[in-house]
């Protein structure tokens, strides 16, 4: 069997033609057709919290305490970077990518710079802002508990591996802590909370 592309025709409803593309956005999360890949809905996101960071810059540039600010950007930053991370399939590139953002804002928050050499250490205790790594890998988490505790039958689906270096699947950093029988031992909340702090530090100690 040929593996060409067969030709697309739009699809026609009325007198207007829908456009055929391979992502689009859905309850404010980027559905990608194909081949799965959350770099695109990552890049969103980070537009998105610059664009709220950025209304919230005279709050963030006052002079009111840094607990308001930090309480300010937990509450309206945070969330719209991180909205929907439970769903994707997480990697050390995206996590980076999304700690680099996030230091970012904290440093202009703080009205400092990278030539300033303040290390990121620093930065956090003096925003005690709640890591985004920690953030995103805690939701997951939680996600992935309650879906296997589901008993309507129904199930993500969570991605088939492919010809050639195999992407990473919503399911394998899971299964790297809790096994190959994670939906089990889902099943003993005590248990699965328990697994939690190993889960979250995988992706907490990526610089």
């Amino acid at each position: 069997m040929s593996n060409a592309h067969v030709p697309l025709h739009p699809l026609i409803i009325g007198s207007s033609a829908l456009e055929i593309v391979d992502g689009y956005i859905y309850l404010e999360h980027t559905i990608q057709l194909g081949r799965s890949s959350f770099e695109k809905e990552v890049n969103r996101r980070i537009q998105l919290g610059w664009a709220a960071f950025g209304k919230l810059r005279n709050i963030f540039s006052s002079k009111i305490p840094q607990c308001l600010k930090t309480k300010v950007f937990e509450q309206c930053v945070l969330p719209v970077l991180t909205y929907g991370s439970e769903t994707w399939s997480l990697t050390m590139g995206l996590i980076r990518r999304l700690r680099i953002t996030q230091r970012a804002m904290l440093r202009a928050m703080l009205v400092v710079f990278l030539r300033d050499q303040i290390r990121n250490e620093e930065i956090r205790r003096r925003t005690r802002v709640t890591d985004i790594a920690q953030r995103v890998a805690k939701l997951k988490w939680k996600w992935a508990g309650h879906i296997a505790r589901r008993t309507d039958g129904r199930w993500p689906r969570t991605g088939k591996r492919s010809v050639g270096r195999p992407p990473m699947r919503w399911i394998d950093g899971i299964k790297r802590v809790a096994g190959s029988r994670w939906k089990q031992a889902a099943q003993d909340r005590g248990f699965w909370n328990s697994l939690q702090k190993t889960y979250v530090q995988q992706w907490t100690s990526i610089g």
